[in-house]
């Protein structure tokens, strides 16, 4: 069995949990930071990806990256690339549909931190930038690391907004969601397709419950360091 679109969905998947945990982190920090007012405005605007449509998602992407639309018309002018249907360009979509999920579990762990311990270090002559990375991120760091889980899961199984941004080209785009989608489309009704739609699911559900426990384990992790004596 052609193993590609697992291998697919894994890189996919595992650039698009990086990318959004530098970019989930930074913007988690400067809005918990934010006057009330623009902490409200600025989680409207960060969180909506992960309450609307994924077709809503890849539609607004393919106006944004689409070689007759802003971005794109100017990357393939200058580099002569389209933006769309390669299997790298549904980073782009899995990237967006997962940030909120990284920003909304970051931020809540770095409103949960005691500012004392940064006020403490900075007392002691200690720089922002090095409060920052060895005193907030170390403290935050099951909630971060239970954000990069659930976002790194997520992006698995992204589906509507990544089968408008590169479809279904198998051995090039095609990921374990799509396939899914294709098999019970095309191959659905027959006992080999059922036999490969129950080897994709089982996939699917395996990888799933591997991240839930991972993430339950964090959380335990997380209460037992924080518990007092």
């Amino acid at each position: 069995m052609d193993l590609f679109p697992l291998w697919n969905s894994l890189r996919i998947a595992a650039v698009s949990a990086l990318l959004v945990f530098f970019l989930g982190i930074g913007a988690a920090y400067y809005v918990a930071r934010a006057p009330r007012l623009v902490k409200g405005l600025l989680d409207v605007v960060l969180t909506l990806p992960l309450v609307l449509p994924p077709t809503v998602v890849g539609y607004l992407l393919i106006l944004l990256l689409g070689p007759n639309h802003a971005l794109g018309a100017l990357i393939l002018r200058l580099f002569d690339t389209k933006l769309l249907m390669r299997w790298w360009s549904a980073i782009f979509a899995v990237s967006v549909v997962i940030f909120p999920l990284m920003y909304r579990t970051a931020r809540g762990a770095f409103e949960s931190f005691d500012e004392d311990l940064a006020a403490a270090g900075r007392s002691l002559g200690l720089s922002d930038s090095y409060v920052f990375w060895r005193i907030r991120l170390p403290a935050c760091r099951q909630g971060i690391l239970a954000g990069v889980v659930l976002a790194f899961a997520r992006a698995l199984g992204e589906y509507g907004a990544t089968s408008m941004i590169v479809g279904f080209i198998p051995g090039k785009t095609a990921t374990v969601a799509t396939q899914v989608a294709f098999l019970w489309q095309n191959q659905g009704n027959t006992q080999a397709g059922q036999r490969a739609l129950l080897f994709w699911i089982c996939v699917n559900v395996a990888i799933s419950a591997g991240v839930l426990v991972t993430v339950n384990l964090l959380e335990r992790k997380k209460g037992s360091s924080c518990h007092c004596p």
